[in-house]
């Protein structure tokens, strides 16, 4: 690893062939804390609890994620994983859409392409389905078209701690943007900075492979998911990573890490959109009493909220459309635009406030993702 980064696409693709293919036999030779972010959450739905428990031992040692990025309501649907890395969460998700859904995983590595593949029917066979629903490809997230995804076709992307490796993060916006149909999310896990990284970090060879040398300012997410037409983002959830490694911390100086899982929504274009009073009517499966939605948004089943024109939006045209009543309001209530300090999407805030309940938690079970 003793070569110069260059941000492009054939010495980026060594860097993380050798990095991720090669060097890193398990996610315990991580320099960070990134991948123990996966298990500090607070309850976790048994579904997915479930489904977790049941993935391949070997696939579960080759996790190198950040988080837990499993939206609700996924019967059905159409999933594509943005650098799927062993396919952990390719498998998971395979269980969740059940035999009627796809799950699609995409990675750059050929190796760990090699070895998902491997997998496939151990883990039909696993779950019981007569046909496999999972694939993987080998291929850029800048590039999905040249990959075969087609476009409009995914109802929901994720992504575990890979936006991070990659020095565009424009084209990979864009590019999930353009392959979800109308009302599809991107629901994804990320390492964010405190601040801007400067080009000298990026350009070390390890701070790339750890993800500090190409983690966004997590404020840059925000005109980015604008820029290419998303919805403002939604912070679902938050904790810190501390760096294990005394000379990787010194090179990252003053910048602090976090993980944080966003959702972001393709909405489509409705000129004089205004809010609304929603009921949750508690029909998706595992939340029968209350859908946490993201940290600002708590819906109890039966009880009205109000809620901005953008959050109506979402509502109406996703997958959720038929789990809520909308009452659409007669005055405006315009869309909330982030503040200056933004600070209800700051996932450093969030990690500061949920830390101590995170790590005190006696309800979640972590040994579905440890290594065995």
């Amino acid at each position: 690893l003793s070569i110069e980064l260059h941000l492009n696409g054939l010495q980026r693709f060594h860097i993380q062939d050798k990095y991720y293919g090669c060097r890193l036999e398990s996610s315990c030779d991580l320099q960070t804390s990134a991948t123990s972010c996966s298990l500090a959450c607070s309850t976790l739905p048994r579904s997915l609890t479930e489904a977790l428990s049941l993935i391949h031992p070997d696939v579960i040692k080759r996790f190198f994620g950040c988080g837990l990025p499993f939206p609700a309501k996924l019967e059905g649907c159409r999933v594509l994983d943005l650098g799927s890395g062993s396919g952990r969460d390719c498998f998971a998700f395979s269980k969740l859409v059940g035999p009627s859904g796809h799950v699609t995983g995409i990675d750059m590595t050929e190796q760990l392409i090699t070895a998902s593949r491997q997998f496939v029917e151990y883990h039909q066979k696993k779950f019981g389905y007569e046909e496999p629903n999972v694939s993987f490809v080998q291929g850029y997230m800048e590039k999905l078209c040249e990959a075969g995804i087609q476009r409009d076709s995914m109802d929901i992307l994720i992504s575990n701690c890979v936006i991070c490796l990659c020095p565009d993060k424009r084209a990979v916006l864009q590019q999930a943007y353009d392959v979800l149909k109308d009302g599809g999310e991107l629901y994804f896990s990320d390492m964010y900075a405190s601040s801007v990284i400067p080009d000298h970090m990026k350009q070390d060879p390890v701070l790339w492979g750890e993800g500090m040398g190409g983690s966004l300012f997590w404020k840059d997410l925000i005109s980015l998911a604008h820029s290419v037409g998303f919805s403002t983002p939604r912070l679902v959830s938050a904790s810190h990573i501390e760096v294990h490694n005394i000379q990787l911390k010194e090179k990252a100086g003053d910048i602090k890490y976090a993980s944080g899982t966003y959702r972001l929504f393709k909405l489509p274009q409705q000129p004089g959109r205004s809010g609304a009073a929603v009921i949750y009517k508690g029909t998706i499966p595992d939340f029968p009493d209350q859908l946490d939605f993201d940290s600002s948004h708590c819906f109890k089943k039966d009880v009205e909220v109000e809620v901005d024109a953008e959050m109506t939006a979402i509502i109406q045209v996703s997958r959720f459309s038929s789990d809520f009543t909308v009452r659409m309001l007669d005055e405006h209530k315009s869309d909330s635009e982030p503040t200056p300090q933004c600070c209800h999407l700051n996932p450093f805030l969030l990690a500061d406030r949920w830390g101590s309940s995170m790590k005190q938690s006696p309800q979640t079970d972590c040994s579905a993702f440890r290594p065995r």
